[in-house]
């Protein structure tokens, strides 16, 4: 059923009680999860298939979605991750060269509940005033249920805080993004171990194309594993869940820290080094998400317009640099900051080589303001190696 001619009823229930119709769109049935907004005016294909916004309903504040169909080229992963999907003005067929099929249909196909003609714009003030919040889409003969019994089923679901969801979506088997395969000539330059949390397709290829061989590893791995690839650094990647359940991530880290290896995390990596820091996370009430997201270099004042998708933050002070509370770690200081609330946004360490932001550098889909620290971790790597070639010279 396209979705021009699904007329069957769908219904979207937040946790507050507030209560929004339209018809399905996609799958039929119910999707439970927590209830965000997307900002972005394009790219919609990448905010669906990235792991990020596993177990969460997502609301595209761009009033018209699906024209440009989908393709596999721009899939961000192995399949949707988002729980739910909520869209206004639902295209009634895809225009574009690119496209392969329907936005609809591959929904319904992977199986993702969907809700079309709701006012978006009503839903994201109301989520602005109230928060994220739990949620569910309920379509075909579940909308027709009494609303009391769907909004139970609502309240029931587990929260996002304490949920740990980066083994769900992390690969279960370790693979490798050759240079060669971006465009690469001559021999890899470096090497990287690439935690898996939830990363998205681009980000090794972005350091693929810069020479880098990438071993994309499972999110349980352990330091074993990482030594096993010989890396001259170490990544995480964004990814979704609390970052206080992220434990053995953590205790991986610290693990990586104290061997002196350069590490460079996004996203859900850049709250892990917090923690590996000793610093706390917390849950934002409304997160940042979207493709327009202003974030400022604290060292230099330049303001860069970032992709982001997450719903905690690191809780580090912003006075300047200051010894973690790790101490072994030496000194940190908050190296960017959210130019809409003052979030932390980003961590580097000023005695060892390590450095993360809160993120998505890889702009897919977003800006490319960013794509500099890919170039930033291979000169950490860099001075690393020279620094490690120097220290064996002077043995000998």
């Amino acid at each position: 059923m396209s979705a021009q001619t699904n007329t069957e009823p769908a219904v979207l229930v937040l946790e507050d009680g507030r209560v929004f119709r339209g018809t399905g769109y996609g799958a039929l049935g119910t999707a439970l999860g927590e209830a965000v907004f997307a900002t972005g005016m394009t790219g919609y294909q990448e905010t669906i298939t990235d792991p990020s916004y596993a177990r969460q309903l997502v609301v595209q504040t761009a009033p018209h979605i699906g024209n440009t169909g989908v393709n596999r080229a721009d899939a961000e992963s192995r399949r949707i991750w988002v729980a739910g999907y909520i869209v206004r003005d639902a295209a009634r067929r895809p225009s574009n060269w690119r496209s392969e099929r329907p936005l609809d249909e591959e929904l319904a196909e992977q199986g993702i509940v969907g809700i079309q003609g709701v006012d978006t714009r009503a839903v994201t003030r109301h989520l602005r005033e109230r928060g994220a919040m739990k949620a569910g889409v309920f379509s075909g003969d579940d909308a027709r249920r009494p609303e009391d019994r769907l909004l139970e089923e609502v309240r029931a679901q587990a929260p996002m805080e304490g949920s740990r969801l980066a083994e769900e979506v992390s690969v279960d088997t370790a693979y490798t993004v050759e240079p060669a395969d971006r465009g690469w000539v001559g021999e890899p330059l470096f090497t990287v171990a690439a935690i898996d949390l939830g990363i998205k397709a681009m980000t090794p290829h972005r350091l693929a194309e810069r020479g880098v061989r990438v071993h994309v590893l499972p999110a349980t791995s352990t330091i074993d594993d990482v030594l096993a690839v010989g890396p001259d650094g170490v990544f995480m990647s964004n990814g979704p869940g609390d970052p206080a359940t992220a434990d053995t991530q953590v205790h991986l880290l610290r693990e990586v820290l104290d061997r002196g290896v350069p590490f460079f995390g996004i996203c859900f990596g850049n709250q892990i080094l917090g923690r590996a820091l000793g610093f706390g996370t917390y849950k934002l009430r409304y997160g940042h998400r979207g493709i327009n997201q202003p974030v400022m270099d604290r060292a230099t004042g330049k303001v860069e317009i970032t992709s982001q998708n997450h719903g905690f933050a690191v809780d580090a002070p912003r006075g300047g640099a200051e010894t973690a509370p790790e101490a072994r770690f030496g000194r940190v200081e908050v190296s960017h900051v959210s130019l809409n609330d003052d979030v932390v946004e980003g961590l580097r360490c000023l005695d060892i080589p390590a450095f993360s932001v809160q993120y998505h550098p890889e702009a897919a889909s977003g800006p490319h303001d960013s794509a500099y620290l890919f170039d930033r971790f291979i000169d950490v790597m860099a001075r690393a190696k020279s620094g490690a070639a120097s220290d064996s010279k002077e043995e000998k």
